[in-house]
């Protein structure tokens, strides 16, 4: 029963991600919606396979080892993804922009 709650919620978590790429003004909101929301949904539903999978303790290992390094290279990534859109000359439609602080 947890585990279908932990599923649940990761795919509820995943819609609302994908929702923010679809309705987000530019890449920059476009990423933190999606970064946000692909990391807890995907450690939620990793989780959800972890408790319903049939497989020994080293396979269900396997699950909590891949939810790990989603969620360290995730925001890694979309970090960098990020920073090379600004450095493209992608500039935010936001109405305070922090790395121009930090880079003039």
């Amino acid at each position: 029963m947890i585990e279908l709650l932990f599923l649940l919620f990761g795919l509820f978590i995943m819609f609302f991600g994908a929702l923010g790429l679809l309705r987000f003004p530019d890449v920059y909101t476009r990423l933190h919606a999606t970064a946000k929301c692909d990391t807890g949904g995907a450690i939620n539903i990793l989780l959800a396979l972890a408790l319903a999978s049939d497989f020994p303790l080293t396979g269900k290992l396997k699950f909590l080892v891949i939810a790990f390094t989603i969620a360290m290279i995730n925001p890694m990534v979309s970090h960098a993804i990020a920073r090379a859109a600004y450095k493209s000359g992608i500039k935010p439609k936001a109405v305070v922009d922090m790395y121009a602080w930090d880079n003039p």
